[in-house]
């Protein structure tokens, strides 16, 4: 237990807390918006924006690279969604094409830094899975201050947010554009995800944003439910990989998030009471095992009918 009073630990499990909280509550909106793998390509087309802000500024301080990623990924954004709108091709193919070019970029940037003749560069590749056990006090104060001010953003649109998420056509026949609501969760769902590629890195970050939101999905039907249940999980998650890492000899805390992530998706699948296999299997079996009973009980009593005859 000495491990909870540890600083480094404290400081690492809060900042994995909060944004694994807020990822939750974001990504419920993705999973209900069937855009769950918008979060993949902005995750990993952050990554050119890393190392080119550090190319251009030559220095290494998290809020730089973060605005490199926020920018990087607001492009690939936007590119993807202005490639679906005006040209024929799926979302889904789009998104391949963006995400694999901005990354293959990114890889090519990283590869021409590592190069660089000092080694002000050191660290840039932990962008790609993570580091959170790296983490400072003034990392996780802006991963709070930015959690709170999504967090209060979803509380102000909640009424627009939950109307598009359901039923499109029906906002925009009630007044509503769709736009700017479409832009502000998209402009939500990258601040989240270059909120979060330090702490499990561009390639498990979007497991981190949907896996805890598709938990959720499993347990209600209620959009509150399920974002409040989402949060949870995706906090859960965040501090048992913290402590799995702190624990553990070696062990990375990215992964170690995302594993507990899956194992709560796994557990929900499998054993939440209205979408779980085993619920509705074990459902199903009571319905047969009712509808045996009435029909021997009504056959029993046609029979008891034709002897009285």
């Amino acid at each position: 237990m000495m491990v909870f009073k540890d600083y480094t630990f404290i400081i690492v499990a809060l900042g994995c807390l909060a944004l694994g909280g807020i990822s939750g509550v974001i990504g419920s909106f993705a999973v209900l918006r069937k855009e769950s793998l918008l979060g993949d390509g902005v995750s990993h087309s952050a990554l050119p924006g890393v190392v080119a802000a550090f190319l251009l500024t030559g220095i290494k301080n998290t809020a730089v690279l973060l605005a490199g990623a926020l920018f990087s990924g607001l492009l690939a954004a936007l590119l993807i969604s202005f490639t679906v709108k005006k040209t024929k091709v799926r979302f889904d193919a789009a998104l391949a094409t963006v995400m694999s070019s901005f990354f293959g970029l990114g890889t090519v940037l990283l590869t021409c830094a590592q190069k660089l003749p000092d080694a002000t560069q050191a660290g840039l590749s932990a962008f790609i899975y993570g580091q959170a056990s790296s983490m400072l006090k003034s990392d996780v104060l802006l991963i709070l201050i930015c959690s709170a001010v999504l967090l209060l953003g979803v509380i102000l649109l909640w009424k627009e947010f939950k109307v598009f998420s359901f039923d499109r056509e029906f906002a925009v026949q009630l007044g509503y554009r769709e736009k700017p609501i479409s832009l502000i969760l998209s402009l939500m769902t990258v601040i989240t995800v270059i909120l979060g590629i330090q702490t499990v890195g561009v390639v498990l970050m979007s497991a981190m944003l949907i896996a805890p939101a598709a938990a959720a999905r499993q347990w209600s039907d209620r959009l509150g439910v399920m974002a409040v249940l989402a949060a949870f999980f995706g906090g859960a998650s965040g501090v048992l990989g913290a402590y799995a890492s702190a624990v553990g000899d070696g062990l990375p805390t990215g992964p170690a998030i995302v594993v507990a992530s899956g194992v709560i998706v796994t557990f929900s699948i499998l054993f939440a009471p209205k979408r779980g296999v085993l619920g509705r299997i074990l459902k199903r079996k009571m319905n047969r095992l009712r509808l045996t009973v009435t029909i021997d009980s009504e056959n029993k009593e046609i029979e008891r009918k034709e002897r009285g005859r």
